[in-house]
C-alpha cells in the first residue's frame, strides 16, 4: 500500500503498509472545516494530481471524506451515504465536491467517510486532546445538543484492512461506531478517568448529528453491532489516555499532566 501524507492517520496506517500492494491511500489534505480557499484549492490539485496517478498505474485510490457535523449536520440528515446530503460548512461541500471529483474520474476508487478518528499523535485540535485541555485548565465548554461519534484509531485501521481485503470498491462508505454519544458523557468519562472536577459552561447549542453504518456492516457481516455497543466510547477513551501515558497504571490518573 502507498500512503499518501505524513501526518496522523497517515502514521497509524503503516499498521498495513505492507499489505494491498495495488492500493494508494490518499491521507493528505485538509482535515478541518476552518480552512482558507487557497488550502481548498491546493488539496483539489493535490486529488487531481493522484486520480491522474491511479488510473495510469491502475491502483485503487482510497480517499479520506469526512462523516462529521459538516457533512451530516443539517436538520433531519440521517447520517446515509446513498441519501442525498446538503453540507453545512464550506468544509463539507468541499469534501463533497472532491468525492464527486473522485466518481467523475473513472479512477477505480473507495471513499470513506470518518467519524471521529480518536488515537495518540494527533494535532492539539482534534477532539481529546481539545477537551483535556480545557478540563485541565479548570473549565471546559458543554454544547448541549452536540454529540459525537468516535472510534478508535486501530480499530479504523483494522476495518480498511477488512474492507481492502474484501476488494470493496466503487463505494461511499461510513467509518464510525454507529454510537452517536453526547458530549456530556464523553466528558463524564473522562472526568471519571482523570480525578478531574472542571466547571462545566453549558451552552445551550450543538448539532446533533448521526453517522449510519448500516451500509458497512452489510459489506463487512463480520463486524457487527456488539462490536461497537453503547459503551464502546469509554473503551476508546480508556485506550486514548493509556497510549498517550495520561494513565500509566490503568487507574484514574490525579489530574495533573
Amino acid at each position: 500500500m502507498e500512503i499518501v501524507g505524513n501526518g496522523f492517520l497517515a502514521h497509524h496506517l503503516q499498521q498495513i503498509a505492507d499489505a494491498h500492494p495495488d492500493v494508494l491511500v490518499l491521507a493528505a489534505g485538509v482535515s478541518l472545516w476552518k480552512n482558507s480557499d487557497d488550502d481548498y484549492e491546493r488539496e483539489t490539485e493535490l486529488v487531481q494530481k493522484i486520480n491522474k496517478r491511479c488510473v495510469l498505474e491502475g491502483r485503487t485510490l482510497v480517499f479520506l471524506s469526512t462523516a462529521s457535523m459538516s457533512m451530516y449536520g443539517a436538520p433531519g440528515c440521517s447520517g446515509r451515504e446513498d441519501e442525498e446530503i446538503v453540507p453545512v460548512t464550506p468544509y463539507g461541500w468541499h469534501k463533497l465536491k472532491l468525492e464527486q471529483l473522485v466518481r467523475d474520474s473513472g479512477v477505480k476508487h473507495l471513499i470513506l467517510r470518518l467519524g471521529y478518528v480518536v488515537g495518540p499523535g494527533g494535532p492539539a485540535n482534534r477532539l481529546m486532546p481539545a477537551l483535556i485541555d480545557q478540563m485541565t485548565s479548570g473549565s471546559v465548554t458543554v454544547y448541549r445538543q452536540a454529540r459525537r461519534d468516535i472510534i478508535y484509531v486501530d480499530d479504523w485501521v483494522s476495518l480498511l484492512d477488512k474492507i481492502l481485503t474484501a476488494g470493496i470498491t466503487h463505494e461511499v462508505l461510513n467509518m464510525a461506531s454507529g454510537q452517536s454519544v453526547p458530549i456530556s458523557l464523553i466528558l463524564d468519562h473522562l472526568e471519571h478517568r482523570l480525578g478531574l472536577a472542571p466547571k462545566r459552561n453549558v451552552i445551550d447549542e450543538g448539532t446533533e448529528h448521526w453517522i449510519s453504518v448500516e451500509k458497512l456492516r452489510r459489506v463487512l457481516p463480520s463486524v457487527t453491532d456488539e462490536d461497537y455497543g453503547p459503551e464502546y466510547y469509554r473503551s476508546v477513551i480508556d485506550r486514548y489516555l493509556e497510549s498517550t501515558g495520561l494513565l500509566g497504571d490503568g487507574s484514574p490518573a490525579s489530574g495533573r499532566r
